[in-house]
């Protein structure tokens, strides 16, 4: 199991007032090390926006907790999917989320340098993230909840192990 994140750069969409029209949004990488670097950070992957367990109850499980988390020290709860900014976006906006920080792995290298991404293509997925959360300080992992299962095609999709009330439980021990 790894100890510290993966260095990766990942594709993000910021607001930009400055560029007006319908769409005021530009690229910008944002690196492992801008991400997690002298911060604490809590982290849940799921298998895509726009999925049921993710829109149901993990996304907003976090969002919904968000000021337990600051309350405990987290500096940023981070939401991470095999999904383009494009899609992430639409996807916050569609949950109302107003804390959570949407974190985009559209080609899956975080993921698979994680160990993480597997094959759904049973569900017509392609390849994504198993779902698990993760508390890093400043880049090294001292803890991850993995769900069971984990496989290529798992014909379920547990979600026991990776939500904000065992994340704040862990936390708070």
């Amino acid at each position: 199991m790894r100890t510290h994140v993966p260095d990766v750069t990942f594709k993000t969409r910021v607001r930009n007032e400055a560029l007006g029209g319908d769409n005021p949004f530009e690229w910008k990488d944002l690196t492992s090390d801008e991400i997690f670097a002298g911060k604490k950070v809590v982290v849940f992957a799921l298998p895509g926006a726009f999925t049921p367990t993710c829109s149901s109850t993990h996304l907003p499980g976090y969002e919904q907790h968000y000021g337990d988390f600051k309350a405990l020290g987290v500096d940023e709860v981070i939401c991470l999917s095999v999904n383009d900014a494009f899609v992430m976006y639409k996807w916050g906006l569609d949950q109302g989320r107003e804390n959570v920080f949407l974190l985009p792995d559209g080609s899956g290298e975080f993921t698979r340098k994680m160990g993480m991404l597997v094959d759904k293509d049973n569900l017509g997925f392609g390849y994504r993230s198993w779902r698990y959360s993760m508390y890093v300080e400043d880049k090294e992992i001292k803890k991850m909840f993995i769900e069971p299962e984990f496989s290529d095609n798992c014909p379920t999709d547990p979600f026991e192990v990776s939500d904000a009330g065992t994340m704040l439980e862990y936390l708070k021990s």
